[in-house]
């Protein structure tokens, strides 16, 4: 599993327009084919009028799922300069879409590539661009005589406490980026003269808080 990765944090839409072209910009966070490609009808379906509906999408943790097309634009105008964004910024999980409304105007290769390569563009940074890190989560228990150190610990060593369930003894969700993870059960293990019941449990993608 790598350490980090960029992706977008929610969908987004937006509008720009090209001499009288209007090219709507769609970005999704998408982690395979099916999702995508649901997205993909959605706008399609919704924009049923519009001259075309292109896009890309760059999935995977080491970008190895792409794909992209131009809908009936001049190959290579479309589809690939908005695949070629993703992979600028290595984004992962992205599905963009552009949408574009035809206005009279011819733009041109250059004209086209920049237009759809600028809306997909603008439609990630509306969607804000996250880095994410791997953390381990784990679940601690130690008896309540131990609770105020071990929080005091954790807390001072820079670790999340996501949540603490008072029942018999009290068990402290705990986050940290993977690199501190054998260091922190060790840690705890030491002060707690290994009396904390220590669990990893999943190892999920966040944000630093």
């Amino acid at each position: 599993m790598i350490a980090s990765f960029k992706t977008i944090d929610k969908p987004a839409i937006i509008e720009t327009v090209e001499k009288g072209s209007r090219f709507i910009g769609h970005a999704f966070n998408v982690d395979n084919e099916e999702a995508a490609l649901a997205h993909l009808a959605e706008i399609r379906q919704l924009h049923a009028k519009a001259t075309h509906n292109c896009w890309a999408w760059q999935m995977g943790m080491a970008n190895q799922f792409t794909r992209q097309s131009d809908d009936g634009e001049p190959s290579g105008t479309a589809g690939m300069p908005m695949l070629d964004y993703l992979r600028k910024e290595d984004l992962k999980n992205v599905l963009v879409i552009v949408t574009r409304y035809y206005g009279g105007t011819l733009l041109g290769t250059g004209g086209l590539v920049r237009a759809y390569g600028h809306a997909a563009k603008e439609a990630c940074i509306a969607a804000r661009i996250v880095e994410k890190f791997l953390y381990q989560k784990f679940a601690i228990t130690v008896p309540y005589h131990l609770g105020g150190k071990l929080e005091h610990e954790l807390r001072t060593g820079g670790h999340i406490i996501a949540n603490a369930d008072y029942a018999d003894q009290i068990t402290f969700t705990v986050l940290t980026e993977m690199p501190n993870a054998d260091n922190l059960a060790k840690h705890i293990t030491n002060i707690t003269a290994s009396t904390a019941q220590i669990i990893r449990t999943e190892t999920p993608y966040l944000e630093r808080p």
